[in-house]
This record gives C-alpha cells, structure tokens and sequence, in this order.
C-alpha cells in the first residue's frame, strides 16, 4: 500500500535500507522487503498516545500506523492529526500513513471496558542521514568535507524530501505497475 500511495518514498527507503544492510550485514530489517527499519506493537491493552510528533522520525518519509483489537471506533479511537484539525475515524484493522515527524498526532482514549493495540513501523532520521552523509557523522563529515559542504547536503535532502511527497494529482493518475525511483542526492 505505501508503495501505491508513495512510490517514490516507498522506493527511497526500501533502497536506502537494503544499502545500509548490504554496508552493514549484521542489520537485519523486522521484515524482508520492508520500507521500514524499526516496528513495534503496543499491547499494552489499553493503546494511547497524547499529542506528540516523532520527531527523531525521517521527516519526510511515512510511518505505518494499524490499530488492532476489538473496540468501538466511533466511541473512541479516532485518530487525531492536530496540524490538519483532522478527527478520522480508525476502526480495528485499519492501516493510516502519516509524515509522523512533522504532523502532531494523537488518539482519543476508549471504553473503560475496552482492549485497543497498535502496530507501528517507522524509520529513524538519523539512519538515513548517516547512509547520506557516507556513514560518517554530521562532525566527521563536516571535518571531511567542511560545514558548507554539509549544509548543501542538508539543504538538497529536504528539496528531495519534498520532490517525493505525493500531490493530490498523483491519487488521480492510474497507478504505474512498478515503483518509482527515488531522486538522487547528487
């Protein structure tokens, strides 16, 4: 499904972590072929987040959120994307994208007698930034190739970043049957 919504986000991770595996043999993603580096369920029975942003999240890539249990979504549970002054409702089994880093999210709480988990995939800024910086640091990169060198990086990755996103027209399109290439950072 990201790869459908968001090909070209899609493609820059899926490529970015099979680099850093194949640079680093003993990572291991959660799952073969994902576009995510970390995952996790909340089991905690009763699954609940106050406003927040991920903010050690990639900033322009997508985190997977999918609500698991039993529950009623309408009496609770809806998502909350504050930035949007957005209230979706997200029943058991439904699966939301979201740019977690930047857009202010949270849930509502539900039933007293009620049991709610999440499942969530996400990938952390730094672990791209370290594949785009050559697997150096920021201070060893810019002891390498000096602080202007690291701020033209920086500033070409967020143009990148936002080259990728998604328009609306892009949802009206017919899909393509593979993928898009992400854009360089060269």
């Amino acid at each position: 499904a990201y790869a459908l919504a968001a090909p070209s986000l899609y493609q820059y991770s899926y490529d970015t972590l099979e680099e850093l595996q194949h640079a680093y043999p003993n990572l291991e993603p959660p799952f073969a072929q994902g576009p995510w580096a970390c995952s996790a369920f909340n089991l905690g029975g009763r699954a609940y987040r106050k406003e927040h942003t991920d903010h050690l999240n990639c900033p322009f890539l997508w985190c997977c959120i999918t609500a698991l249990s039993s529950f009623d979504h309408l009496a609770g549970r809806q998502l909350v994307l504050w930035d949007l002054n957005l209230v979706i409702d997200f029943p058991a089994g439904s699966t939301i994208f979201i740019p977690s880093a930047l857009l202010r999210h949270s849930n509502l709480t539900i039933q007293p007698h009620e049991r709610r988990y999440s499942f969530v995939q996400w990938s952390a800024g730094a672990l791209f930034w370290w594949a785009e910086l050559g697997y150096k640091s920021a201070k060893e990169y810019q002891a390498e190739f000096g602080k202007a060198a690291y701020d033209e990086l920086n500033e070409r990755r967020w143009k990148m970043g936002l080259q990728m996103l998604p328009c609306l027209r892009d949802f009206r399109r017919a899909p393509s049957p593979s993928p898009v290439a992400a854009p360089q950072l060269s």
